[in-house]
C-alpha cells in the first residue's frame, strides 16, 4: 500500500507542483482541516494522518475509521509546510473520499440484513492498484473482504470450469491438487451442479446468478437430502439493494456483491487552509 501510495503522489506531481513553487512562499506554515460535504461512513482517514506524518505535517486532531460523518464535520486538522500539504491534497482526498463511498455503500448493505445470520461480502471487482484499499473500506463498512488475492483459496469459476468435463470434475481435481489448508469455493448455475458439489464436499458453493426462486430450489433440495450443513451457500450476481432481503431470508450463509467496490459513490470531501504563518 506505501508503494501505490509514493506511485500516486508522483503521478500527481509530475516533474513538480509549478503552481505552490510559483504562489506559494517557501517554508510558510499553515494550518488546515479537512471537511466532510457528505454523510456516511470514515474510512481512509487513518492512511491519510500517516501519510501527512510521514511528510512532517503534524496532524492536530483526526476521527478514527468507522465513525458516523455528517456534512460539515471536521474529519481532520493539521499543521505544517504549505508546499507540503498542497503536494499531498489530491491523493489524500481522492483515497479518502473513495475508501468512504465503499465503506458507506458496505454498511447500508449490512445494515439491511443485519437481523439475518449472514455475511456480506465483496468480490475483488476493484480497481488496478486500489484492491488492498477497497478491502479495508469493506471491512471498515463491516463486510467480509472474500479474497484479497487469487492465493487465498481456490475458487472455481466459470472460464476455469470451461477447461474441465463439468463443475464436479474441476471439484474433484481441485481437491485431488490443493493443500488441506486451503479452502475450496466452485460456482454453480443449476440445481444438479449445487447438489453435486455438496454432496462432494466443496467447502462453498456459489449459486451464481441465480434469482431467489432458483436459491430457494437450491437450498430446499440440499435441507430435504439433510446435506445442507455439508457446505456454505454463497449467492452473488446483480444482488441490489432492494432484493437483498430477499436472499437472506432464504438462509443462505453469504452474500457477495461486486458492486460496493465498482460502482460506489465516493464522498465528498474538501482541504482547506485556513491560517498562515510566517
Amino acid at each position: 500500500m506505501d508503494k501505490i501510495m509514493e506511485y500516486m503522489l508522483a503521478e500527481d506531481e509530475g516533474f513538480g507542483d509549478i503552481t505552490s513553487n510559483a504562489v506559494v512562499e517557501d517554508g510558510k506554515i499553515v494550518s488546515g482541516s479537512i471537511v466532510s460535504k457528505d454523510d456516511g461512513i470514515l474510512a481512509g482517514i487513518d492512511i491519510i494522518r500517516e501519510l501527512f506524518e510521514e511528510y512532517g505535517v503534524k496532524v492536530q486532531f483526526w476521527l478514527k475509521d468507522g465513525t458516523k460523518i455528517s456534512s460539515g464535520d471536521v474529519l481532520m486538522s493539521f499543521l505544517g509546510d504549505a508546499r507540503t500539504i498542497l503536494l499531498l491534497e489530491r491523493t489524500a482526498l481522492n483515497l479518502s473520499m473513495r475508501m468512504s463511498g465503499v465503506a458507506t455503500a458496505t454498511n447500508r448493505y449490512v445494515n439491511l440484513v443485519k437481523d439475518y445470520d449472514v455475511r456480506v461480502a465483496g468480490t475483488r471487482k476493484t480497481s488496478p492498484a486500489l484492491g488492498k484499499f477497497d478491502k479495508y473500506a469493506l471491512k471498515v463498512g463491516g463486510a467480509d473482504t472474500h479474497r484479497f488475492s487469487l492465493d487465498d483459496m481456490v475458487l472455481i469459476k466459470d472460464n476455469h470450469i470451461a477447461t474441465c468435463r463439468s463443475p464436479l470434475d474441476a471439484l474433484l481435481k481441485a481437491k485431488e491438487n490443493v493443500s488441506f489448508s486451503k479452502k475450496i469455493e466452485i460456482e454453480v448455475e443449476s440445481l444438479d451442479d449445487a447438489i453435486e458439489c455438496v454432496k462432494n464436499g466443496a467447502d462453498i458453493v456459489m449459486l451464481d446468478n441465480m434469482d431467489t426462486n432458483e436459491t430457494k430450489e437450491v437450498i430446499d433440495e440440499l435441507n430435504k437430502l439433510n446435506i445442507r450443513q455439508n457446505s456454505l451457500i454463497e449467492v452473488s450476481g446483480g444482488i441490489t439493494d432492494e432484493t437483498i432481503v430477499d436472499y437472506a431470508k432464504l438462509g443462505v450463509d453469504i452474500i457477495s456483491i461486486g458492486a460496493l467496490t465498482h460502482a460506489s459513490r465516493s464522498l465528498n470531501f474538501s482541504l482547506n487552509i485556513e491560517d498562515s504563518q510566517s
